[in-house]
């Protein structure tokens, strides 16, 4: 028996925001420490949310470090 179930999305959400020190090693954007939120579906059902920190970079949107 074979069973076959496919990603069908993962989204990233950025909740809020906050000014942070630092610029982003990519770009030079400034940084920001944002409260981020993924939320994964298989077959259009959801599966897995996670809540979780991260340093961004405000210009590049680059994720710089994420915090468990």
């Amino acid at each position: 028996m074979v069973c076959f179930c496919f990603l069908v999305d993962q989204t990233r959400q950025v909740r809020r925001c906050k000014p942070a020190a630092g610029l982003c090693s990519r770009c030079g954007g400034g940084a920001s420490v944002a409260d981020m939120k993924t939320s994964t579906r298989f077959c259009h059902v959801p599966f897995y949310r996670k809540s979780w920190k991260a340093i961004m970079c405000t210009f590049c949107g680059a994720i710089l470090k994420s915090y468990q």
